[in-house]
């Protein structure tokens, strides 16, 4: 899949969420044509908050080429989704006060560290 129909993925996967999840996502959802690593992870997207930026999502493009090499049409329509709606519900847990999203990851991140976490 190359970067202008991955767009177009990212706007139909949008246009079926309802709009209330994007309510003060003022930066909106953007996407970047590289791919972003944290260690040996790859960044398939990430909310952002800043004071200057405000609230935005990032989907890095790169990364998802990089994960999906070779993958159909709807591995990547399912992978697209999974990643939108997953940053989509940091942003919803930030308006709500609370981060439980980033407590699990942080927890999945130490069981995979132990060895006891599941393959991905």
């Amino acid at each position: 899949m190359n970067i202008r129909r991955f767009r177009k993925t990212v706007d139909a996967v949008l246009e079926t969420l309802p709009p209330d999840l994007f309510r003060q996502l003022n930066g909106g959802i953007l996407v970047r044509p590289e791919g972003k690593e944290d260690g040996d992870a790859l960044i398939m997207g990430e909310y952002i908050e800043d004071p200057d930026l405000g609230s935005l999502v990032l989907l890095y493009y790169g990364s998802f080429a990089e994960a999906l090499d070779g993958a159909s049409a709807e591995e990547w329509e399912e992978e697209i989704e999974e990643t939108v709606i997953h940053e989509l519900r940091h942003h919803v847990e930030s308006l709500a006060g609370v981060d439980y999203l980033a407590r699990e990851e942080e927890l999945e991140f130490l069981q995979d560290a132990d060895g006891e976490g599941d393959d991905v």
